[in-house]
């Protein structure tokens, strides 16, 4: 082949190829990724083919214009390298290394047996087998000091399309100073809830509180203290509606190493308005209710809660969980669904211990029980767990509860759940 031929093939052949390159990236951003990476290969494969000819049909020669039709195409080529490294340390590379997917699913059966103290009313047996829970969280790194977490929660004959149950955004001093903000929709940090059980203790079920909240924090190895705020749903007779409930919280952690085989968490926390836990709002709990039976959600005066914990481990083989949480003061006659028109002041405590008996093994018994609260929660509950990891983060579990009430009503619950995490 002629010097001419050649230099006007190589330029034909470079032309075609710009051209093309051109196209790819003009359309990037109207086709997947995936299509990108498979353009920009095939292209990457002729170029290299180009490259091998042209250096395998000018072996020594130095003319001017082949070597200007050599740079072309490694130009080209150049190119071609850059756009291939942009997709894959671009946006999408970047993203997927900042995001997080966690999950859980768990599928229960049930088994309950409701033993009325009153003559008049007929024992109830109940079974089901349900879908409980199944979450997905999303937690993403924004930038440096900069979280974002999502979750999402569905549970069945309760939260139904999926709920929204957690969005924050939080925002940290990581590596300059030991302080964080969250905020977003939140469990506010009133109460612990540690648990080794399927059930719910009930000191979560008397104080669990989710708000779209602030929260101002300290955090380092061993003390976290928090303090925030959130407008709750319960107000005060009279008042407007304001951002003027808020919750003080402190945690300790003893160091990792600090005393061998034992691990140590305890902390306190206040609310100044109990009334605006999940439970309290529900149909049995704050708010009386007006002529047309339509409930009034407000209240004399604020009520305050406190909570206090401590969870031990020993040797990761021993655990210890104990807390107590109640209102500070007593709420009004009326005021509570359940209060049988006198004033009370609700209070739960949960007092756990398990035993790893293998490192797929578990079991756990516990006693837990109530003040105030009427047919609202258990006066005093028994339980024991057994729970066995049948595979990685795939775990069975059985439980047992019996239950008694102030007004002397019995409940025998048994629970199978079968759960997968990731």
């Amino acid at each position: 082949m002629t010097t001419i031929k050649r230099s006007f093939v190589i330029f034909a052949v470079t032309l075609s190829l710009s051209m093309l390159a051109a196209t790819q990236v003009a359309m990037s951003q109207e086709i997947s990724n995936y299509e990108l990476m498979k353009e920009v290969t095939r292209l990457k494969v002729k170029t290299d083919q180009l490259e091998a000819q042209i250096k395998g049909e000018m072996p020594g020669e130095s003319g001017a214009g082949e070597k200007e039709h050599y740079h072309s195409v490694k130009s080209l080529a150049d190119r071609v390298r850059r756009i291939e490294g942009q997709v894959k340390e671009g946006v999408l590379g970047n993203w997927a290394d900042r995001i997080e997917l966690s999950g859980l699913i768990e599928i229960e059966v049930g088994y309950e047996d409701l033993d009325f103290d009153d003559s008049a009313q007929s024992d109830k047996e109940s079974s089901d087998i349900v879908l409980a829970t199944v979450e997905l969280g999303v937690d993403v790194d924004i930038a440096k000091h900069v979280k974002g977490h999502v979750l999402f929660l569905w549970e069945e004959d309760d939260t139904e399309p999926v709920d929204v149950d957690e969005g924050i955004i939080t925002i940290d001093g990581e590596d300059v100073a030991p302080v964080y903000l969250n905020a977003g929709k939140m469990y506010v940090p009133f109460g612990n809830f540690e648990s080794h059980f399927i059930s719910d203790p009930l000191t979560l079920e008397l104080g669990e509180t989710r708000e779209s909240a602030l929260n101002l924090g300290f955090a380092n190895e061993m003390f976290d203290v928090c303090v925030g705020a959130f407008n709750g749903d319960i107000d005060e007779t009279g008042e407007d509606n304001h951002v003027e409930t808020y919750f003080v919280g402190a945690t300790f952690t003893l160091p990792e190493g600090t005393a061998s085989d034992l691990g140590l968490t305890a902390g306190a926390s206040y609310i100044s308005n109990i009334a605006d836990s999940d439970s309290l709002q529900d149909e049995d709990g704050v708010g009386q209710k007006d002529e047309s039976g339509a409930k009034i959600q407000e209240i004399k005066d604020y009520v305050g809660g406190a909570s206090l914990f401590v969870s031990l481990s020993l040797m990761d083989q021993f655990f210890l969980e104990a807390e107590y949480l109640g209102a500070t003061e007593s709420f009004e006659a009326g005021e509570l669904g359940f209060d049988e028109g006198e004033s009370c002041r609700p209070s739960a405590w949960n007092i756990e211990l398990a035993y790893a008996a293998a490192e797929n093994l578990e079991f756990g018994v516990k006693y837990e029980g109530s003040d105030d609260c009427g047919d609202f929660l258990p006066e005093s509950q028994y339980g024991a767990i057994v729970s066995y990891s049948l595979f990685e983060n795939t775990s069975l579990a059985l439980e047992y509860l019996y239950g008694e009430f102030e007004n002397d009503d019995e409940r025998n619950l048994i629970t199978c759940q079968l759960g997968i995490e990731f």
